[in-house]
């Protein structure tokens, strides 16, 4: 995670200075514009918007985000106050609709929805503070994160076990991020249709949502529905990505537990899953031991626990483990479970849950803040003027890429600086 982190300073700073000269049509809205934000919108007829907002830490830590929110936002229509707090109200009710169309507000592109999504996370983020407050300051919900190759049994693997969570009186949340299909953008994988019963169950929540070609597979905004979802009252948050490509990378920056499933192979296909992808794992899950398989699973067993002890530790409170389950008999999957418990309880002990999701925010920051400079930066006038006929003399090997890139760079910034 901090290789993660370092590489995305890197990158933010080196682009600082072309970003404080961009021109004011790219540049957050003034405090003129948005100075009746905390009066009108924070104050609303029902709730007071800035207690809830805010919650009750110190005055002026509330007045600088209160002023952060009023420079980025514009002022909120009634129809706007109301709608959030419909929605922040459904939320924190447990309403499944609500959930469902606050998630769908923050996977919009719309500006102004997105500038909405983001009131309504505040509010939200207020709300679990106060939760953990009063848990003694240690997490109310479980992230675990979940990937794997494909035909791994992923989908079946989260079905079991979430109808034995809810079984035990948890609420489980499934956020299923499906890759897209590059020509219409439609979801491929349909994981609502393959967890049958789960989808049925009124403790569980499914929401697949496409990975439209974003960082490792992972919407962007897949964070932003843990957030919510946690706010729904939901206490075990599953996120399962595309298990191609860096997706598992991406995924365990934003869980508190990352699980890799593996089916049952030859001890050539070892060879097949990424180092570092097993480096990344707290708990390596062997899938569909039963029957013939059981044999193979076996060794594939081993092998990963051998594996496992040449790798350097990530934590000092946790061991990775490798265990054995079938999602057909459901032989195994409670020690699956009490596997992910013991984790839990030995990283919030020590304290190290905690701190790893403090570092995560940070990950993700510098990913969309990444995200967003290059999206500026590849539409800016200068830059789109000069693109074509650089890549043309590119191609040519007329001039190296890296010169091109200085050129490109050079444009951008000489013209915003004007």
């Amino acid at each position: 995670m901090p290789h993660i982190y370092c590489k995305m300073r890197r990158f933010g700073f080196s682009l600082h200075r072309h970003i404080s000269s961009l021109p004011s049509s790219l540049t957050v809205p003034s405090v003129s514009r948005t100075s009746c934000l905390h009066q009108r919108v924070f104050t609303g007829s029902h709730t007071c918007y800035l207690s809830t907002l805010l919650g009750h830490g110190c005055q002026q830590h509330r007045r600088g985000v209160s002023t952060a929110l009023s420079q980025h936002i514009q002022e909120l229509s009634g129809p706007e106050e109301r709608l959030l707090d419909k929605l922040y109200e459904g939320l924190v009710g447990g309403q499944r609709a609500s959930l469902a169309e606050s998630i769908t507000l923050v996977e919009t592109q719309h500006p102004r929805k997105k500038e909405l999504a983001q009131v309504l996370l505040q509010r939200v983020l207020a709300y679990r503070r106060e939760q953990e407050s009063r848990n003694g300051g240690k997490p109310v919900a479980f992230r675990v994160g979940l990937s794997g190759p494909p035909g791994a049994g992923k989908s079946s693997f989260i079905e079991v076990v979430g109808k034995m969570l809810t079984g035990r009186g948890h609420k489980v949340s499934v956020l299923a991020v499906d890759p897209s299909s590059c020509t219409t953008g439609g979801s491929l994988m349909g994981d609502k249709t393959r967890m049958t019963e789960l989808s049925r169950d009124m403790s569980a929540f499914i929401r697949p949502s496409p990975a439209s070609g974003t960082l490792g597979g992972v919407t962007r905004t897949t964070n932003e529905a843990i957030v919510l979802c946690e706010g729904a009252g939901y206490d075990i948050v599953l996120v399962e990505t595309v298990g191609v490509g860096q997706s598992e990378f991406a995924v365990a920056d934003m869980v508190d537990m990352f699980v890799l499933l593996i089916p049952p192979a030859g001890g050539d296909e070892l060879q097949g899953i990424k180092r570092g992808i097993i480096e990344r794992a707290d708990l390596v899950v062997v899938t569909k031991s039963d029957g013939d398989l059981v044999v193979p699973a076996r060794r594939m067993q081993t092998e990963y626990t051998s594996a496992l002890k040449l790798l350097r530790r990530q934590s000092k409170s946790w061991n990775p483990k490798v265990v054995r389950a079938s999602s057909h008999t459901s032989e195994g999957i409670p020690e699956v479970w009490a596997k992910m418990e013991s984790y839990r309880d030995a990283m919030t002990a020590s304290g190290e849950l905690q701190g790893r999701r403090r570092a995560q925010q940070k990950v993700w920051m510098w990913s969309l803040i990444q995200e967003n400079v290059l999206c500026h930066f590849q539409n800016h006038p200068s830059v789109r003027d000069a693109l074509p006929h650089l890549e043309e003399r590119v191609t040519k090997g007329a001039i190296s890429p890296g010169l091109a890139a200085d050129l490109l760079l050079k444009a951008f910034s000489s013209s915003s600086s004007s």
